[in-house]
């Protein structure tokens, strides 16, 4: 491709030897970071007094929050239990819990939300979702989106099929898990047996009866068994993740214990415990049952207690890609696509580019025109002016 006359006035195009060029801006595919700025309206790191008023702004916002998040949560199961009627006194450890992740989440997630880049990524993806005209454009596009992005994760298929397979089984098994251990520890879901002693059993939600059955069928198998299925699927999936945490050395060469490790550690201990309760009552008659509750409960605390604040976060930020994706989608296909200014090959969607530019804005970068250019086109301009404005002078 021929490339356009390059401009002859020096303030045309960005110097990337200067003190405005290229700290290497984000890529316009590049994810928000959780760590950025806080609300700061000055650099990033600025530790002057309105830096400080910032971070305290964004602090008291996202502890209010994460307290109504809190409060709503415990209204949810006083009321959803009946007043505490169906509520079972022996999992209030796991509901103190998650009445800790729900603070945590909240917080973690108002403090995400604060910085200047994933604060409009965040609202342009609820623009896109609530429009009429995307909705009108491309009506599929959202369900689609949902069940390849979040759901069957295809975007890991282009890594690995064997990463793809993991992550699936992980994923998988946490939903069922949660689906099911959330409502009853919350008293929202109850097992009452129909005649006193079984085999006929009652599942109620809320206190009204959902579905019989027997506990001796396929269906009552399943119904008590679920949390083994889920154990079943995720100690595969996380025992393959460890593995390669210790024997690839890309992976080793970045991880860290508590952020990678930990999180693998935890679930594989969450799942054989739970199969090890199991097989205590099926083939020990009890024999140890009250340790590995314990050991269980300890396990799934922590693990709760850890999500906000860990890797598992991305959990909670998953879904907000989903709109971010959609935003990007409409664009296209409105063939409003950005070329780059020097080679002029598709950088990404004219409004992405321009998003990234109203953030870099926010942040005073001075270089917010860098967005206009491909990550290659960046790094030829960075050696150009190396060669000419630094390595010159040492000839």
């Amino acid at each position: 491709m021929t490339e356009p006359p390059e401009p002859s006035d020096a303030a045309a195009q960005p110097t990337p030897g200067a003190h405005t060029g290229p700290a290497e801006a984000p890529g316009p595919t590049g994810p928000a970071s959780p760590t950025g700025p806080a609300g700061s309206s000055g650099p990033a790191g600025s530790s002057g007094p309105a830096g400080s008023a910032g971070a305290r702004s964004v602090t008291g916002r996202a502890t209010a929050a994460g307290v109504i998040v809190s409060v709503l949560l415990i209204l949810a199961i006083v009321l959803g239990s009946r007043l505490l009627e169906n509520f079972d006194s022996a999992l209030l450890p796991y509901a103190v819990a998650t009445v800790f992740l729900a603070f945590g989440v909240a917080y973690r997630y108002t403090v995400w939300v604060s910085a200047p880049g994933a604060r409009r990524l965040f609202n342009q993806g609820w623009r896109s979702f609530f429009s009429v005209a995307n909705f009108r454009k491309a009506p599929t596009a959202l369900p689609r989106m949902i069940a390849t992005y979040l759901g069957f994760q295809k975007f890991l298929g282009a890594r690995s099929h064997a990463r793809w397979a993991a992550h699936q089984l992980i994923f998988w098994g946490c939903i069922l898990a949660a689906l099911i251990t959330f409502p009853l520890t919350w008293g929202w879901f109850t097992f009452t047996s129909g005649t006193g002693s079984g085999p006929g059993y009652e599942m109620r939600i809320w206190g009204f009866k959902i579905i019989g059955f027997d506990s001796l069928d396929v269906l009552g198998w399943l119904m008590f068994h679920g949390l083994d299925i889920a154990a079943v699927l995720v100690i595969p999936g996380a025992a393959y993740f460890l593995w390669r945490r210790m024997k690839d050395r890309g992976a080793i060469t970045g991880q860290r214990f508590a952020y990678d490790l930990v999180p693998l550690i935890a679930l594989i201990v969450i799942s054989v415990t739970g199969l090890l309760l199991t097989f205590s009552s099926i083939f020990l008659h009890g024999g140890g049952y009250e340790f590995l509750a314990v050991l269980h409960m300890v396990s799934v605390v922590f693990t709760l207690i850890y999500i906000p604040f860990g890797k598992f976060f991305h959990i909670v930020q998953r879904p907000a890609a989903v709109g971010m994706q959609l935003f990007k989608y409409t664009a296209r296909q409105d063939q409003e696509v950005f070329a780059c200014r020097r080679c002029e090959e598709p950088v990404d969607t004219g409004p992405y580019v321009e998003n990234l530019r109203g953030t870099m804005r926010d942040l005073s970068l001075d270089f917010d025109e860098w967005a206009e250019y491909c990550p290659r086109c960046k790094r030829v301009l960075r050696g150009s002016a190396y060669l000419s404005q630094v390595k010159k002078g040492f000839k």
